[in-house]
């Protein structure tokens, strides 16, 4: 896999960093409860804000014109009883006691300045009242030939009840949401459960060769039909990884046999004395590849078995074994290999494992350098090989470790990308880290293994 290096540098990672799955799933719980219950809460808000506003708006409606209508008959009955009583004695039956009389003519002075020219109807007006504040009124006219009537009603206690029928709906919709947003708690918690539930169970396959089926735990519902899917899948995954591991396992034990006899008969042909030295060094091939072998179908083996050896491996030693082997391989190419750096810097792992990640990242700087050299530095915690290539591209850095990917400086040789493929596995089971990234200095490559978490101190 791909990450940045402290230094800032763009290159290609394989390592096994600390497992999060257990945090991400339990993020994602959390996540999925409170969309829950943020749904219930937004729908309590809102179709409680939606009723109290609908019931401002209708009683906002119905009354205007109730009252406007009940003034205005009001009105018109106030003038039809002062025509047929004209008599200033007489007094008018009124329905509501918070209403105001006047009768005049249409042309009489006594008629307010602001009213004088209004027509038949109903009028919201704001006067201020016998205190002197301003109040809301309404002022329903009747204006006939000879005569005109005002009624003016006072509203205030109208703005009163307004208040309080505000309230009531803001306190409703308050108690309401929060009712909304308990019953989300607890209808969020019994929708989760199951899903928890599932998710624990799955997270308990770790380790288990053949896990437990899950299905018969939950009712036949959708997280029991996704119980079922996931048993299916588990079922055709551990078939496959126990075909797979079985097949490694035999492949690398009945590999031992014939690599052990053919380096046995390669060791008795290089003591013969009669040997040339033609021969010795195509002998001494023969031996090195059979140990190539050897140590691939070791690592492979581990692979497959996802379990760590232990061992105590010299470091430079390796690397000098390596390099001297690669050397070989380079012909008549004008490339020189060389190691450098510190001794007796030795790790806790198999040979065998660190012999493939090494003359893989060795040995791929050896292939695609034309000329120049090829240096190998051990440090304390890494080992790094520089080459004077064509260098690589940052998108084929950040690729490269992936199976069967070949960076486009790799066209016209042989390959088909699996060998770094095979060191990213080996580091994710060690916890070790491969790179490879260009060089800043000159042309080139440079690719480090870190091993720090399991070196031998």
């Amino acid at each position: 896999m791909s990450t940045p290096r402290p230094d800032g540098d763009r290159h290609a990672v394989a390592s096994a960093g600390p497992a999060s799955g257990r945090l991400r799933k339990a993020r994602f719980r959390r996540r999925l409860r409170s969309r829950i219950v943020l749904s219930f809460l937004l729908l309590g808000f809102g179709l409680t804000t939606l009723f109290a506003v609908s019931t401002l708006v209708l009683r906002a409606r119905a009354e205007a014109g109730l009252v406007d209508d009940w003034l205005q008959q009001e009105a018109r009955n106030f003038v039809a009883f002062k025509r047929e009583n004209p008599d200033p004695g007489a007094n008018y039956t009124l329905s509501a006691q918070a209403i105001e009389l006047l009768i005049a003519r249409p042309t009489s002075p006594s008629i307010p300045f602001e009213w004088a020219a209004l027509k038949t109807g109903v009028y919201d007006l704001r006067d201020p009242d016998a205190v002197g504040r301003d109040a809301n009124y309404k002022l329903a006219v009747e204006r006939q030939a000879d005569m005109v009537g005002f009624l003016r009603y006072n509203t205030g206690n109208q703005t009163l009840d307004l208040q309080q029928l505000l309230v009531l709906l803001g306190g409703s919709v308050v108690l309401f949401t929060l009712f909304a947003w308990l019953i989300g708690l607890w209808s969020s918690r019994r929708v989760i459960r199951p899903v928890a539930d599932l998710a624990a169970r799955v997270g308990r396959f770790r380790g288990q060769s053949r896990p437990d089926r899950l299905a018969p735990h939950f009712e036949d519902d959708e997280v029991g039909q996704l119980a079922s899917a996931l048993d299916d899948y588990a079922d055709q995954l551990t078939e496959r990884v126990t075909r797979d591991r079985e097949f490694n396992a035999d492949v690398s034990h009945e590999l031992r046999t014939p690599l052990a006899v053919i380096r046995g008969a390669t060791e008795l042909l290089l003591a013969a004395p009669d040997l040339s030295e033609k021969m010795r060094q195509r002998l001494l091939r023969i031996d090195r590849a059979t140990q190539q072998c050897t140590d691939l179908t070791t690592a492979l083996l581990m692979l497959s078995r996802n379990e760590r050896g232990s061992g105590n491996t010299d470091i430079r030693r390796l690397v000098e074994q390596q390099v001297d082997a690669n050397r070989l391989h380079l012909a008549n190419k004008p490339v020189t290999v060389r190691a450098e750096g510190q001794s007796d810097v030795h790790i806790d792992a198999p040979e065998a494992v660190l012999a493939v990640a090494l003359g893989n990242l060795i040995g791929n700087a050896c292939k695609y350098t034309p000329s120049g050299e090829v240096v190998v530095t051990v440090l304390a915690d890494r080992v790094e090989v520089a080459d004077t290539g064509p260098g690589i591209s940052v998108e084929d850095a950040e690729r490269l470790f992936e199976r069967g990917y070949r960076g486009s400086s790799s066209e016209g040789s042989k390959g088909a990308g699996i060998g770094l493929a095979i060191v990213r596995r080996l580091c994710e089971l060690y916890g070790w880290r491969a790179s490879i990234r260009p060089r800043d200095d000159m042309a080139g490559a440079i690719a480090t293994l870190e091993f720090e978490p399991y070196r031998k101190r």
